[in-house]
């Protein structure tokens, strides 16, 4: 292996990292354990690719904070549809203390934006989820 070689690998190994830190910090061990448990050799590389993309690199960046990133996260997941993915980031943001009426305004102002529907659905994951919270 030449150093470039060296130079990349250990670059690759400190961004996997930060980003194993940053998605514990944001999704909770919990979810990073059974997401690393249940990698096969179809997902292993994406799920080092998100690793160090996403957490390693995006979720690290200056310029907002991790509180700030979960309430961006939430709404573009709102925009899109995506249902999986929203009650996971809502539920990590109710574990992290964050409120749920913020929660609530972020979905409110997506449904200007984004549309209703989604917003509406938005909503309901985030009702579900205070309720099972607060039956724990």
């Amino acid at each position: 292996m030449s150093a470039d070689d060296n130079l990349y690998e250990e670059g690759r190994r400190a961004a996997a990292e930060v980003g194993d830190r940053n998605r514990r910090a944001v999704l909770g061990n919990a979810h990073v354990d059974r997401a690393e448990a249940n990698k096969t050799e179809v997902t292993e590389k994406f799920q080092d690719f998100i690793t160090r993309t996403a957490w390693g690199d995006i979720w690290n960046r200056e310029g907002l904070n991790h509180e700030e990133r979960r309430m961006l996260t939430i709404a573009i997941l709102t925009a899109v549809g995506n249902d999986g993915e929203l009650d996971m980031h809502i539920r990590a943001a109710l574990r992290a203390g964050i409120d749920p009426d913020r929660i609530g305004e972020v979905l409110l102002h997506t449904a200007v934006y984004a549309g209703v529907p989604n917003s509406n659905h938005g909503f309901k994951l985030l009702a579900k989820a205070v309720a099972e919270e607060e039956n724990k």
